[in-house]
């Protein structure tokens, strides 16, 4: 039960009507501390690895660690490519145990999006591996690929319907405001086009950039239709304030793995946080129901 495509874990999210957070671990430890929070929540979760890590870790070395902290834990967990643009990794990420991939080709037109999309749904469908793609660019930076506010575009929901239509996806990551990383300013998410390109495509959607969203804006967003909250950067400042701050307060403490252990749980208590905020809490055991 605990190694599980997103898509069934995402219906279910949204039928409860809560979302399920999505963490890009660094390294083992913070993969391993997803893990910990879930299970002392009792809560599905999904561990979603950047491009730029497959890259620095490998397929294997990443697969690995999923299959030895995952595959025996009682609550559901899903390996997710984030924002996949290169097709050979993705192929590869559905070929050494990802159990659900992102192909993100929302920088080409439309057309060329669905295409590739619609070329990475059929390889993963026959592995059995939920797939998310996007539509529209959301400002901001990730995977070291900058979009400027003026370049970015929000998702068309005429566009969105058919994509979705013509589409096997388990998630459907539209722009709708959101932007990846801190916001410098006011977001200006744009809940009526959530809510119409649900209605519209009845897909849980993913809500890109949680990381500083208020809280009354992301429970709105997952009432009106989003069933997964992506929490990269607030992830990379726990693994540097935690061990920062350990240091800090114990500047004579040399012993690497008390310092670590600092680092660990902080990255763990914001995990647990984001759970809870987000109503995953207690919810395993309907994934569990639901897809047996």
């Amino acid at each position: 039960m605990s190694l599980l495509s997103l898509t069934p874990m995402l219906a279910e999210a949204r039928r409860g009507g809560y979302a399920v957070g999505a963490f890009n671990p660094v390294d083992y430890a913070s993969m391993k501390a997803i893990v910990e929070a879930a299970e002392e929540l009792n809560a599905p979760v999904i561990i979603q690895t950047s491009a730029k890590t497959v890259i620095y870790y490998s397929h294997e070395t990443l697969a690995g660690w999923f299959r030895e902290l995952a595959a025996d834990s009682p609550v559901p967990i899903a390996l997710h490519l984030d924002h996949g643009k290169d097709l050979e990794m993705i192929k590869k990420c559905i070929e050494t145990g990802w159990t659900s991939v992102m192909i993100d080709a929302s920088d080409h037109p439309f057309e060329e999006n669905l295409a590739r999309s619609r070329q990475v749904v059929a390889w993963a469908s026959a592995a059995g591996v939920g797939v998310e793609a996007e539509l529209g660019e959301i400002v901001g930076v990730e995977e070291d690929i900058v979009v400027a506010e003026e370049d970015a575009h929000l998702a068309d929901p005429d566009k969105a319907e058919r994509f979705c239509r013509e589409l096997d996806l388990g998630v459907f990551a539209p722009a709708i405001g959101t932007a990846h990383g801190y916001y410098k300013g006011e977001p200006d998410v744009r809940f009526d086009l959530i809510e119409e390109i649900f209605r519209r495509t009845q897909i849980p959607l993913a809500l890109h950039g949680g990381t500083g969203l208020p809280d009354e804006t992301i429970q709105r967003c997952i009432k009106l239709g989003c069933a997964k909250v992506n929490i990269s950067t607030n992830l990379k400042h726990a693994f540097i304030d935690g061990f920062s701050d350990y240091h800090r307060d114990n500047p004579h403490d040399y012993e690497p793995l008390r310092v670590l252990k600092g680092q660990y749980d902080t990255m763990k208590e914001l995990m647990k946080a984001k759970i809870r905020q987000f109503g995953g809490a207690g919810k395993a055991a309907d994934v569990e129901i639901s897809t047996s």
